[in-house]
């Protein structure tokens, strides 16, 4: 169940006197802290890499190589796109028979379809076929749409979606709710595949996140809780973080595994306030993650931990500590 099985954890409990001091300490931190961190911009420069953990590992040779197939494709927005596809799954199947990983329908694939892996069949179910297959019709599609205004990769995304013919008539993405959806979605995810190069830049929001969620301190643990008045005004862990990024205006999916590619990745000495942290029972992969909190500094977070329990002050170091991610608007 999501955040349940957290009971190992040691809560941290203070009370009267003790505990208001404690709350102005780490008000004091997550403001200090907050300041000095925006002084730092993104990095760049160097060539995208997957973030640790991003892409299951059978899969992450192929889209690291596969990725740099052309200058409109990474391997960040191949493994968000793939994911967007299929959620990683080599045997979805769509009701238009969209298949595989990269959901080819049976015309395209018979085109565009490659025997990568060299074993006599182009396999449109077999990931080592269909992940170099995808990423050769991105770039097919990307010099299709190459002389049509705006970015290239957005429009070749679109094309990938709604087929080159749409993007050349409306000269860019077009007017689809689907496709445009589909392209905004998967250039948001591709932050959060790609490793962080230097020091990552706050988000504005996240003081107003972790506001939200200090005036939640003590409100008791509801498994599913968004907290609606339907459930009492209570939270589980993601929909803790959820509602905490939502009254900031960032929109956040459901559940923790999800959350979890909602923008990039800092390391665990580049952590500030605000950055969601991860919690997995495999550290290899993020579709184990079972928890998540907000970080507040000074190696703490809020969260809310388990049926029984109250949101409140966690440390965060401990051996399934997975990794975090920073919220992007």
């Amino acid at each position: 169940m999501e955040c349940d099985g957290w009971g190992v954890r040691k809560a941290w409990v203070a009370s009267g006197c003790g505990f208001g001091l404690v709350l102005s300490f780490l008000a004091l931190l997550v403001v200090g802290t907050y300041v000095s961190a925006s002084q730092f911009g993104p990095g760049g420069g160097s060539p995208v890499r997957l973030a640790k953990g991003s892409v299951p590992a059978e899969y992450e040779k192929l889209v690291q190589k596969w990725g740099g197939l052309c200058e409109a494709l990474n391997p960040a927005l191949l493994a968000a796109q793939l994911y967007q596809e299929s959620g990683w799954n080599p045997r979805a199947q769509s009701p238009a028979e969209a298949q595989g990983i990269a959901q080819f329908i049976p015309g395209t694939w018979a085109v565009h379809g490659l025997d990568a892996n060299g074993d006599g069949e182009a396999n449109v179910w077999d990931p080592e076929d269909a992940i170099p297959s995808a990423a050769s019709y991105d770039c097919t599609l990307a010099r299709n749409v190459a002389k049509v205004p705006g970015d290239v990769t957005s429009n070749m995304l679109a094309a990938y979606n709604a087929g080159p013919y749409a993007v050349i008539k409306y000269g860019g993405v077009p007017p689809y709710e689907e496709t445009r959806n589909y392209v905004a979605v998967i250039r948001k995810m591709e932050e959060s595949f790609a490793a962080a190069q230097g020091r990552l830049s706050p988000a504005r929001q996240a003081a107003g996140a972790i506001h939200y969620a200090q005036e939640k301190l003590g409100t008791p643990y509801l498994w599913g809780g968004d907290g609606t008045a339907e459930d009492g005004g209570r939270f589980d862990c993601s929909g803790l973080t959820k509602a905490a990024y939502a009254s900031v205006g960032i929109e956040l999916p459901r559940v923790a595994n999800d959350q979890w590619n909602a923008g990039p990745h800092p390391s665990r000495g580049e952590l500030l306030p605000g950055d969601l942290v991860f919690f997995a029972h495999d550290l290899d992969d993020p579709r184990s993650i079972h928890h998540v909190g907000i970080y507040v500094g000074g190696g703490y977070m809020i969260d809310a931990p388990y049926t029984g329990a109250v949101i409140r002050f966690d440390p965060i170091d401990s051996p399934d500590y997975f990794g975090a991610t920073r919220p992007t608007g």
